[in-house]
């Protein structure tokens, strides 16, 4: 509901500008980039369960904030600029330890079914999200006011999680033992990533989609603003479109039992040509019955993803390998987001979706041939984790 409100208030603070709303992803996307390597070794050093605690509190402030300013109508584009990278800030400590921390809730025999389920969770919320952001802002009135209460809600939904880690049995968690302070701790997790062609054909495949490819909100805005003269109802409706597609993705991945790279290779190309298709559909009706097909590429090429990465890493070093494929995957965004928003400006809306399509599919080729140049014939297909005591850097 946030991320269609404050979009929403972006174009009603810059008049339509495509390139704030460019800048506002980036910035909330921006701290992934900058911080995720730290956030991955506290992740690896701190207990889980209080870490996300501190960092759903952290998250609830600057929507509490931004909704307050909204609201009073003493909302200003820089307020929104500070508090989405505030926000960003946040997030960048909430998500290495809250993809680490599935894998302490359940066993690995179970860790696809739950990251899918995880997945079809937040979907189904994608679901109602936007359309009832949408609803919401047209029924009072349209403007910044309106958004800004959209806003204060999603301050108080950050309640939800927090009373479910407080509600938690820790001895029920299969944490491992904490790792213990040591030199070269973040340089040792990006070791472990290069020596693996398998972890870098992954991040490769996400960062091309993240960077330019999965700009949803800011495309979605766009197509229906500028090329379908539609409003904040209708701008809602097809973040809901995109939803069922991600729902259905995240159910398919919660179904399977193993998890194969060909899959994300697939998933993405399709998610590249599905995203192309939608930058050429003539109307409003056609764009909304394309959303779903690239919500179900999208969330099938993430969830098989992220559950590979957590199954085929050593839990030593599970964290700071999920902070690097998060710092990968949305920390390309700050550059991706105002470059696609200046092209929407400069030549058209359709372009985003053209072009970001395109340069997904170019970054998916250029990782496979880097993964069938580096990883042995004879290795590809099996992986095994490295025995619990082998070093997790090379001593040189």
């Amino acid at each position: 509901m946030q991320r269609v409100a404050q979009d929403w208030l972006v174009l009603q603070l810059t008049a339509n500008s495509a390139l704030a709303i460019g800048i506002t992803t980036g910035l909330q996307f921006l701290p992934f980039l900058l911080l995720s390597p730290l956030a991955g070794l506290v992740a690896d050093r701190v207990d889980k369960r209080r870490l996300l605690q501190i960092t759903n509190i952290a998250m609830a402030v600057p929507a509490l904030l931004l909704g307050g300013l909204a609201v009073s109508g003493a909302a200003e584009i820089w307020h929104v600029y500070v508090l989405a990278f505030v926000l960003g800030t946040a997030a960048a400590f909430d998500a290495p330890a809250r993809a680490a921390f599935v894998s302490e809730i359940v066993g690995p025999e179970d860790l696809t079914n739950a990251v899918g389920l995880n997945s079809a969770s937040f979907n189904a919320a994608r679901l109602v999200g936007p359309a009832a952001a949408g609803l919401m802002i047209a029924a009072l009135g349209g403007g910044a006011v309106a958004t800004g209460w959209v806003i204060l809600i999603n301050a108080f939904t950050y309640l939800g999680p927090l009373i479910a880690l407080r509600s938690m049995d820790p001895t029920r968690l299969t944490t491992p033992r904490p790792q213990a302070r040591e030199p070269r701790m973040i340089r040792a997790g990006i070791g472990y990533v290069r020596r693996r062609p398998d972890l870098v054909l992954i991040m490769m495949i996400v960062f091309s989609a993240g960077t330019f490819g999965m700009n949803f909100q800011m495309t979605s805005a766009l197509m229906a603003t500028e090329v379908f003269d539609k409003g904040a109802t209708e701008f809602g409706l097809l973040g809901t479109c995109l939803a069922v597609g991600s729902l259905a993705g995240s159910l398919l991945a919660a179904s399977r039992t193993r998890v194969r790279l060909r899959m994300v290779v697939a998933a993405a190309l399709a998610f590249a040509l599905i995203e192309v298709c939608a930058g050429l559909t003539p109307s409003f009706l056609a764009f909304a019955l394309v959303a779903p097909l690239l919500g179900l590429a999208a969330l099938t090429m993430i969830t098989t993803a992220t559950s590979y990465i957590q199954l085929h890493t050593d839990p030593r070093v599970r964290g700071r390998v999920m902070a690097l494929y998060l710092m990968i995957f949305m920390g390309g965004t700050p550059v991706g987001s105002p470059m696609i928003g200046w092209l929407g400006e400069a030549f058209g809306a359709r372009w985003t979706l053209l072009l970001g399509g395109a340069l997904t599919a170019l970054g998916v080729m250029v990782a496979v041939a880097f993964y069938w140049r580096r990883e042995p014939a004879a290795v590809r297909p099996r992986r095994r984790l490295p025995e619990p005591g082998t070093p997790l850097v090379d001593a040189a």
